[in-house]
């Protein structure tokens, strides 16, 4: 469930964490034990979760604001911030994280100021202490959010004014400013760092009332993390800044020419794995412990990036410049290097080991760091056969796609699924399967109705149906029966894209692609109207009895 899509009846135009309390307490009803949600992680100028602007830092739109939340809030300031706020608007359809942005963190600078004028010794001694026990990231990510607003809201670090370029250079900066620039800028910090400490109380909160429900939260730590972001700013170092990560050509997401054609190119910095590795991987610690505090057990996006990642000699600006040319002429564009596997490829058979040696090594720094919490490998795509089963190895749980797992071209039963793994029919990078059918049966004829036609055979077979599939109904046939496969499942966590759960169409990213709607939507109706809707409550009543008949309750 990405948290931005929820809806509650008076929230400020995106999911957050009153919604998430409302959809923990509805889930735990039908029977659901665990919800998985995309990365809360600050994000940048394209809203996308897999982007951000912090590899710890909490996006402060997800936070619950009221008169009280947080404490420092009265009422008098709350109903003054939204005194010309078109509410009505800003709820309506997409999220609008201009305006969304905008509020909320208008809404927090007056608890802020409040909190700084009248709070007492507890809650003073209780913020300083936060801001020691996380100095390790939160002040140079402080500066970094300084030093943005500063240059007209532009994260792009490397087009600031000389003096702002590096975190040595900015603090030199502001040292040599007069007293009251310097003490303005100093409380501006201050202030990024108290939204991180609310945020910080209130998703631990959020934790403690998911265990109150019976229910797991599982955080999603991406493999990457944005080139303009705090982490590269302050740690250029442990960054190649001249090669970016994605993806190989994949043939699967056809809503991308470029994608198809040269691959993924998501622009974020490759790691320097010896550079890091010289201070212990500390900030692989400090994400990892990050996400702990949080969640129960954690998901990491494009596992299969810790043996070797796909990587282009050219930012994703610039991908439309490279679409039509050939490999020659890409070639003569970029004066030699082409994309290619970092830290090598896997053409041969001492390079898949060095791979494997090496990707074993920096994921066991990961799970020494977890803990208790239990980790899954989002490992999708273009896959190494060496990566699934040193996962397995080390007990990090691999994901099923039913309609993807394929031996000698015959589906593969459920019951065959490996114990530790995460089975669900889409991500929040596919499509709906209520899309798929819809797709199918209106353009049957078309290149991409056969193929969904395909994909909803694969999936009727994987739940034993009859492959006539059009003689099924969708409610009353086809989504009982998936359901039911996925449930009965032999995987360790069976996931239901909510989507998928609420039998909609629309989804919440095309991949390769940067378009405005990525990131965007919105789940139709509140949680209050689904739960008091007579069809949703029906389903769900379906729902909580596979669940019970297949042992997941």
């Amino acid at each position: 469930m990405p948290l931005f899509a929820l809806r509650r009846e008076d929230d400020l135009g995106i999911g957050d964490l009153s919604a998430l309390r409302e959809f923990i307490d509805w889930i735990a009803e039908i029977g659901f034990t665990l919800v998985q949600l995309l990365p809360i992680n600050e994000t940048g100028g394209d809203n996308s979760p897999y982007n951000a602007i912090s590899a710890i830092a909490i996006e402060p739109t997800t936070l619950h604001l009221a008169p009280g939340s947080p404490e420092d809030l009265t009422h008098n300031d709350f109903v003054d911030s939204l005194s010309e706020i078109d509410l009505a608007g800003l709820r309506r359809g997409r999220v609008k994280y201009r305006q969304v942005k905008k509020l909320k963190q208008r809404i927090l600078e007056k608890a802020f100021a409040n909190f700084s004028a009248r709070a007492d010794e507890k809650r003073q001694s209780e913020f300083k202490r936060f801001c020691e026990e996380q100095s390790s990231w939160l002040h140079d990510y402080a500066l970094f959010r300084v030093l943005i607003e500063e240059n007209n809201g532009s994260a792009g670090w490397d087009r600031w004014p000389l003096q702002h370029q590096s975190i040595e250079s900015g603090r030199n900066w502001i040292r040599d400013l007069p007293h009251d620039k310097q003490a303005t800028l100093i409380a501006r910090g201050d202030f990024f760092c108290y939204a991180q400490w609310i945020a910080d109380q209130q998703w631990r909160g959020i934790k403690a009332h998911a265990e109150q429900r019976g229910v797991a939260l599982m955080g999603d730590i991406p493999f990457g993390v944005s080139y303009y972001s705090a982490d590269v700013f302050a740690r250029p170092n442990e960054f190649m800044l001249d090669w970016f990560g994605g993806a190989p050509p994949e043939p699967l997401f056809k809503d991308d020419a470029f994608t198809q054609k040269w691959g993924q190119n998501w622009g974020i910095p490759i790691y320097r794995w010896r550079a890091m590795r010289v201070n212990n991987f500390q900030w692989w610690r400090e994400r990892v412990r990050g996400t702990r505090r949080i969640f129960h057990l954690f998901r990491i996006d494009h596992v299969q990036g810790f043996y070797r990642v796909y990587a282009f000699p050219w930012r994703p600006e610039r991908n439309r410049e490279f679409l039509p040319l050939d490999q020659h002429q890409m070639l003569e564009r970029t004066g030699g290097p082409a994309p290619h596997f970092i830290p090598r490829d896997d053409d041969t058979p001492e390079n898949r080991e060095a791979n494997k040696r090496e990707g074993e090594e920096y994921l066991r720094v990961v799970l020494e760091e977890a803990g208790a919490a239990r980790v899954a490998g989002e490992d999708l795509g273009v896959v190494p056969d060496y990566v699934r089963p040193n996962l397995q190895y080390l007990g990090i749980a691999g994901f099923k796609i039913p309609q993807w797992e394929m031996r000698d071209g015959m589906i593969i039963p459920g019951e065959m699924y490996d114990r530790l793994s995460v089975a669900t029919y889409a991500t929040h990078d596919h499509e709906p399967i209520r899309a798929l059918w819809d797709d199918a049966f209106k353009h049957p004829n078309s290149e991409t109705g056969q193929q969904e036609r395909a994909t909803l055979l694969t999936i009727a077979l994987f739940a034993g149906l009859n492959s006539k599939i059009d003689q099924l109904d969708y409610e009353k046939d086809f989504y009982p029966a998936v359901m039911d496969a996925l449930f009965r499942c032999n995987s360790w966590i069976a996931v239901v894209m909510i989507t998928d759960l609420l039998a909609r169409k629309y989804r919440f990213n095309v991949p390769g692609t940067k378009a405005d709607l990525n990131w965007t939507r919105r789940i139709q109706r509140s949680i209050a109207k689904l739960r008091s809707s007579r069809k949703e409550r029906k389903r769900m009543q379906l729902i909580r009895e596979l669940l019970e008949k297949t042992g997941r309750v």
